[in-house]
C-alpha cells in the first residue's frame, strides 16, 4: 500500500527512512490538505518506428469481466468496460517478449506436464542463492549408522532424549524426558519388528522403560553391568545393563531434593552425584553391591540402605559456616581413574577431589587459578537443606573458636551473594558467558579436556594445572569423548571434530543439522545424540578407506533406498489494508482449485497498522510475544472457510502487520514438521515492523521449505530500497531453534548459520531445499506514465506492460531475487484500487492517479540449477506452476490478493532400508570384512607377573609391553578392580587400601609402562573398609588391552594381596 502523498512518477530524490512510517502516523499531528496532482508526463522510452505505430480509441477497445480467470493464455472478449474519462491512449509499441535465456520450460515428469513457463531471475556469483548441494550420501562426511534418524520435532513432546551411555559395549542406552530406552547393537542393522511410535518409525529396535521423571544425566557401570540415572525429581535409578525384553529398574533411591545433573563411578566402585548449590554425594560401592546382590523382592527395603550410606561433600569440607567450594550447581562430574580422582565442574571452575579418601585437593577456576575464597552456607538459600547442618543451632562459644573471623565471613558473605547471582546469569544466558564450562573429558594419556561456549578447548594436567588452549571452531562445545589415541569433539552446530592427544586437528565434518548433545561408544561405534533425538553411528577408524568403500557401495544401491512424493501446495498472499475481508472474498480468494492440494500457506500485510500498534508490536517482540486481536480474527475466518476440507493449521507467526499461517490436511500431518519461525523488520532503523518479513520453515517428507511473507519499500522511487530489504531478510532471517525442555542452551543467531568451504558464515535460507517468497513487494512500474499504463490495461495489453516492471527489470540484472523464478501471469495489476469497487475501472482515479503495479507477487527457488534437471536424491525437490492468478472478486482493499499452485516432486530418503543396505555392506563386502579384521586383530601385551604380594607399604611395579607379534598400532589399557569385604560380599572397584597409578593409559611400540601398586590405610573410619588393618587381603586386576579403531578387548587377571609383616596401626600416609 502507497503512503499518502506518493508521487506518479519517479522522483529524484532518494528515499528517506521517513517514507516506511504508516499512512496514520502524523493525522494526530495536522491534516494539510492534499497536494494537487501532477501532470501527468509521457513515457522516457525511445519511440517506437512510425510504421509501427497504431492508435486505438477507447471505445473500440474489448474488455473481460472483472471476475473472469485472468490464468489463461488466450485473451478473450466480453462485454465493454467503463474507464475513467481521462485515461487518454496514446501510441504504443508492441513489447518484445523476454530472453529465451530468461523463461524455464516446465521440469520433466508427469506431475508438470500443463505447467507454467516461468521467468527466472539471474544467478548470484557468490552462490549465496543457490540451492544447497545433496546427495544420498553426502560428500566430505564418512557414511553413518542411522541408529535413529531424526525424528519430528512435533513427535518428541514429552520423550526428548538428552543423554546417552553404552554399557559393555554391546547395548547404547539414551536417556530423556519420558524414561530410558536400549538399542542391542546387534539389532542396530534390523527393522523394527512392530510399528513404532510417531518419529521412531525408521528407528532400530529398541525396549523401552516405564515412564520416569524426566532423566538429566546417565553413566554406564560395566563391572556392575549396571547403567544409572539421575532424574530431574533427585531420583538415581540404576537399570540392568542386559534389559531383556523390557528396560527394567533394578534398584533406585531419593539421592537429592533437587535435580541430578551429573553421575560419575569412581575406579573404588563408588557412584558420585552432583546437584544444584555444589552438592555433591558419595555413594558407597558396597552398599550398591549388597542391594544388587539381593533378591528383587528385597531390594525396596536395601534402597533404604544405599540411601543413607552416603557422605555429603559439602559439609564435610565445611569449616565453621564457609565452604571453599562455590556455590553453583554442579553440571559436570568426571572420574580420573588413571589418578583415582574426580573431577567437578561448574559454570567457570573446577574442583578436584580423591576419589579414595574424599578429601578435597584444589579449587581453581577456568583460567587456571587457585580460587581460595570461602562461601558461607548461608549464601545456599534454597539448597540448604542439602548440607545436613544448621548453622544456627551451633552453640555461640563454637562459633567464637571458628577460624573465619568477621571481616572474612563478611567477605564471604559478599563472595557468596556475587556467586549466586553469576549462577543466575549462567543460567539465563548472560554474563561471562562464552568462557562457560560444557564439557569434559580425559584421555588415556591422563589428559583432561575442557571444552568452553566459545569454542575453546582446554588441556590439563591430572593435578589440576591448566597447560594450554585450542580453538579449532568458533561453534560452542557440547561434548568431548576420547577413544584410543582421538579426541571427539561434538559442537553446537552441529560439528564434529577429530584429535589427536596432543591437540591438534585430524578431521572433521557436519554430522548433524543441530546440537551434538552427547556421545558414547560401542561395538567399534562411536555415536553422537542430536538436539533435535537423532542418532548416528559412526566408524571408529573414520575416516579411513572403510568410509570410500561405503559410499561407493551405497550409491550404487540408491534405487533401494529413494522414494518419491507428490503434493500440491497452494500459496495465497494478500495486502488487507487494515480491513476485514467479507465471508464472499476469502471464499473466492481461498477457494481449493483442486482436491489435491495438501498444504495451504497464507500470508497478509497491513493486518494492523498505526504508529501507537507498531510500537507497541516491536516492544513486544522484544520479550517474545506476538500477535493482535485482528491477526486473531484472520486466523479463525481462514479457519472456518477451511473447515469443511480436514486442514488443521500447524504453524502461524505474526510481527506488527505480517502474518504468516500454515495449514496441512490431515493425513499430510505426520510427514510434516519441524515448524520454525522467524522475523526480520525492515522498517526504520531496521527495528520498526511496518516492513519486513515474517518466515515459516518446515520439514515435508524431511525436506525443508520455506514461506516468507514479505512486505517492502514503498514509493516507486525506491527501488535500491527494496532490492536492500530482500538482500537483508535473505541474509539475517534466523529461525527460532526450539527447546526439548531439557536442553540447557541456546542457539545464537550465529551458531544457526552454515559455514562454508573458506570459514565464512552463510545464511541459513542457502540450506533450505525450497524457499517461497510472497507478499507486497512494493515493486512498481517505471517508465510509464498514468495514462499510459491505463490505457494498456484497459486494453489488457499485461504483456506490454509487464515490460515495465520494475522486478522483472530488477531480477534479470541480478540485483534482486537472485536465482528465483516467477510463474507467467496474464492477470491485471493488483495495486492500487478504490475500495468496495469491482472490475478494472477500481483502480485509482483520485488527485494522486496512482500508477496500477504488480505490487503482489509470489516467487520461488527450488533445488534445480537447470531447467531439465529431474527429482532425485541429488535434487530432491523438483517445483513447476500450474496456476498463477488474482482473485479480482475481492474488493475489501486497495490490493487484489493473489496465489499460486505449486506442484511439488520430493525425493527423500528411506532411511531404514539405507540402514538395512549399510549392515548388508558391513557384513558381506570382502574388502570391508578385511579391514575390519585387520583392526579388531586382538592386541597382545607382556605382562610382567600375574601374582603380586605388597608387604607393607613397600611399592610393587607391574610391567605392561605389547608383545613383538602384536601389531603395530599404539595399544590402549585400563585397569578395573574387584574384591570381597570381610563378609564375603562381592565388591566393584579397588579395595580402599589399594593404590594404582597410572589405571588407565598408552603403550606405544616398543614402550615399556611401569604401573605402580601399593598400600594405602585411611585416617579414621571409612566407610568402605571393615577392620582391614591386620588381615590378609587379597582383589582382582582386570587388565583391558584394546587398539586404537575398535572396542574388542584382550582381558589378563591379575591377583593382587597384601600382607601386613607387622603389627602396626594403619599407617597415615594417603
Amino acid at each position: 500500500m502507497a503512503d499518502p502523498g506518493e508521487a506518479a512518477t519517479p522522483a529524484a530524490a532518494g528515499s528517506s527512512p521517513w517514507d516506511d512510517i504508516p499512512d496514520d502516523f502524523f493525522l494526530s499531528i495536522s491534516s494539510p490538505s492534499p497536494p494537487p496532482a501532477p501532470a501527468p508526463i509521457r513515457s522516457t522510452s525511445p519511440s517506437p518506428p512510425p510504421g509501427n505505430v497504431r492508435s486505438t480509441s477507447a471505445s473500440s477497445l474489448p474488455a473481460v469481466s472483472a471476475s473472469a480467470s485472468f490464468s489463461g493464455s488466450v485473451h478473450r472478449a466480453a462485454s465493454p468496460q467503463s474507464i475513467h474519462p481521462s485515461h487518454s491512449l496514446p501510441a504504443f509499441s508492441a513489447a518484445s517478449h523476454a530472453a529465451a535465456t530468461d523463461v524455464w520450460p516446465p521440469p520433466p515428469g508427469p506431475h508438470h506436464a500443463n505447467s507454467l513457463p516461468e521467468f527466472a531471475a539471474s544467478a548470484s556469483a557468490s552462490g549465496v542463492h543457490c540451492p544447497p548441494p545433496r546427495a544420498a550420501v553426502r560428500k566430505g562426511r564418512p557414511p553413518p549408522l542411522e541408529l535413529r534418524p531424526r525424528p519430528l520435532r512435533e513427535s518428541q513432546s514429552g520423550t526428548a532424549l538428552r543423554a546417552l551411555a553404552c554399557c559393555a559395549s554391546t547395548h547404547l542406552w539414551a536417556a530423556g524426558e519420558a524414561g530410558v530406552r536400549v538399542w542391542d547393537l546387534a539389532d542396530a542393522f534390523r527393522s523394527s519388528p512392530c510399528q513404532q511410535r510417531w518419529g521412531d518409525e525408521a528407528s532400530a529396535p529398541f525396549q523401552e522403560s516405564c515412564r520416569t521423571p524426566p532423566v538429566l544425566c546417565l553413566v554406564a557401570d560395566p563391572c556392575r553391568s549396571v547403567v544409572w540415572s539421575g532424574h530431574a525429581n533427585g531420583r538415581i535409578m540404576g537399570w540392568g545393563a542386559d534389559p531383556g525384553p523390557e528396560a527394567g529398574e533394578c534398584i533406585g533411591w531419593d539421592a537429592h531434593c533437587a535435580p541430578v545433573f551429573a553421575l560419575a563411578i569412581s575406579p573404588y566402585g563408588d557412584l558420585w552425584s552432583g546437584s544444584e548449590g555444589g552438592i555433591i554425594k558419595v555413594w558407597y560401592g558396597e552398599a550398591i553391591d549388597k542391594s544388587l546382590a539381593l533378591q528383587r523382592e528385597e531390594k525396596c527395603k536395601t534402597s533404604l540402605l544405599v540411601e543413607r550410606s552416603f557422605i555429603d561433600l559439602w559439609t564435610m569440607v565445611s569449616d565453621g559456616g564457609a565452604c571453599p567450594l562455590p556455590a553453583v550447581d554442579v553440571k559436570l562430574l568426571l572420574s580420573d581413574n588413571s589418578r583415582s580422582k574426580v573431577w567437578s565442574a561448574g559454570y567457570l571452575s573446577f574442583a578436584l577431589w580423591d576419589s579414595r579418601t574424599k578429601e578435597l585437593l584444589k579449587v581453581v577456576n577456568v583460567d587456571g587459578q587457585v580460587d581460595t575464597r570461602f562461601d558461607v552456607l548461608s549464601a545456599q538459600s534454597q539448597y540448604g537443606y542439602e548440607t545436613k547442618q544448621n548453622l544456627f543451632s551451633s552453640p555461640r562459644k563454637e562459633k567464637a573458636r571458628s577460624p573465619v573471623n568477621f571481616f572474612q565471613r563478611s567477605r564471604n558473605a559478599l563472595m557468596g551473594a556475587a556467586d549466586a547471582v553469576r549462577r543466575v546469569a549462567a543460567k539465563a544466558g548472560f554474563g561471562d558467558d562464552t568462557r562457560r564450562i560444557e564439557a569434559l573429558a580425559m584421555s588415556t594419556d591422563g589428559m583432561i579436556w575442557a571444552g568452553s561456549a566459545n569454542g575453546s578447548l582446554a588441556q590439563w594436567d591430572g593435578s589440576g594445572n591448566r597447560l594450554q588452549e585450542f580453538q579449532h571452531h568458533l561453534s560452542s562445545v557440547q561434548s568431548i569423548l576420547n577413544f584410543g589415541t582421538r579426541l571427539w569433539v561434538g559442537y553446537m552446530d552441529g560439528n564434529i571434530q577429530l584429535l589427536d592427544l596432543d591437540g591438534n586437528l585430524l578431521g572433521g565434518w557436519i554430522a548433524h543439522s543441530s546440537p551434538i548433545l552427547c556421545m558414547a561408544i560401542g561395538s567399534s561405534y562411536i555415536f553422537t545424540l542430536a538436539g533435535h533425538g537423532g542418532i548416528r553411528g559412526w566408524n571408529l577408524s573414520s575416516p579411513g578407506p572403510t568410509d570410500s568403500i561405503l559410499c561407493s557401495e551405497l550409491v550404487e544401491r540408491e534405487t533401494s533406498y529413494k522414494n518419491l512424493e507428490y503434493m500440491k501446495v497452494l500459496v495465497c498472499s494478500w495486502n488487507v489494508g487494515q480491513e476485514k475481508a467479507s465471508h464472499e472474498s476469502l471464499r473466492a480468494w481461498l477457494k481449493l482449485p483442486t482436491a489435491e492440494v495438501g498444504v495451504l500457506v497464507v500470508g497478509l500485510q497491513e493486518v494492523e497498522m498505526g504508529a501507537g500498534f507498531l510500537a507497541m508490536s516491536a516492544a513486544k517482540e522484544t520479550v517474545g510475544l506476538e500477535g493482535s486481536p485482528n491477526g486473531e480474527w484472520w486466523l479463525d475466518a481462514i479457519g472456518q472457510i477451511l473447515k469443511g476440507h480436514s486442514f488443521e493449521r500447524v504453524g502461524s507467526r505474526q510481527m506488527a502487520g505480517l502474518l504468516t499461517g500454515v495449514w496441512v490436511r490431515a493425513n499430510l500431518k505426520q510427514f510434516i514438521g519441524d515448524i520454525e519461525n522467524a522475523t526480520v523488520a525492515c522498517g526504520l532503523g531496521r527495528a520498526i515492523g511496518n516492513k519486513g518479513a515474517v518466515g515459516l520453515r518446515m520439514r515435508i517428507h524431511d525436506r525443508s521449505i520455506c514461506f516468507i511473507n514479505c512486505h517492502f519499500a514503498a514509493h516507486a522511487e525506491a527501488v535500491i530500497r527494496r532490492n536492500e530489504d530482500f538482500d537483508h531478510v535473505f541474509r539475517t532471517m534466523t529461525f527460532a531453534t526450539h527447546s526439548n525442555g531439557l536442553l540447557t542452551t541456546t542457539v545464537s543467531s550465529s551458531a544457526g548459520q552454515l559455514l562454508r568451504a573458506n570459514g565464512s558464515r552463510m545464511p541459513e535460507l542457502s540450506d533450505t531445499d525450497m524457499v517461497v517468497f510472497l507478499g507486497d513487494f512494493n515493486y512498481r512500474l517505471h517508465d510509464i506514465c498514468y495514462d499510459m499504463a491505463m490505457g494498456l490495461v484497459s486494453r489488457r495489453h499485461f504483456d506490454c506492460l509487464r515490460e515495465n516492471d520494475q522486478l522483472r527489470a530488477e531480477m534479470r540484472s541480478g540485483r534482486v531475487f537472485q536465482g528465483f523464478r516467477e510463474g507467467d501471469f496474464k492477470f491485471p495489476p493488483t495495486y492500487k484500487f478504490e475500495k468496495q469497487t469491482a472490475g478494472l475501472s477500481g483502480y485509482d482515479s483520485s488527485e494522486k492517479r496512482r500508477i496500477p503495479a504488480w505490487c503482489d507477487r509470489i516467487l520461488y527457488r527450488d533445488s534445480r540449477a537447470s531447467s531439465g534437471t529431474e527429482c532425485s536424491l541429488d535434487c530432491p525437490v523438483v517445483c513447476s506452476i500450474s496456476l498463477y492468478d488474482s482473485c479480482m472478486e475481492a474488493t475489501d482493499s486497495d490490493h487484489k490478493p493473489v496465489k499460486c499452485l505449486f506442484n511439488l516432486d520430493v525425493a527423500h530418503i528411506d532411511k531404514q532400508t539405507m540402514r538395512q543396505e549399510y549392515g548388508e555392506i558391513m557384513c558381506s563386502n570382502k574388502k570391508v570384512l578385511h579391514l575390519l579384521q585387520g583392526r579388531e586383530a586382538l592386541l597382545e601385551a607382556n605382562i610382567s607377573t600375574n601374582d603380586i604380594v605388597l608387604q607393607d607399604q613397600s611399592p610393587s611395579v607391574l610391567k605392561l609391553q605389547k608383545t613383538q607379534h602384536s601389531t603395530k598400532d599404539t595399544a590402549c589399557f585400563e585397569i578395573i578392580g574387584q574384591s570381597r569385604n570381610s563378609s564375603g560380599t562381592h565388591v566393584t572397584g579397588f579395595p580402599t587400601w589399594l593404590k594404582v597409578s597410572p589405571a588407565v593409559g598408552v603403550i606405544c611400540p616398543g614402550q615399556t609402562v611401569e604401573v605402580i601398586l601399593q598400600h594405602g590405610g585411611l585416617r579414621g573410619a571409612s566407610g568402605n573398609s571393615f577392620s582391614e588393618a591386620n588381615q590378609e587381603k587379597a582383589a582382582t586386576l582386570s587388565v583391558k588391552i584394546t587398539g586404537p579403531y575398535s572396542t574388542v578387548a584382550k582381558v589378563y587377571e591379575i591377583r593382587v594381596r597384601h600382607q601386613n609383616c607387622r603389627s602396626t596401626f594403619p599407617s597415615k600416609e594417603l
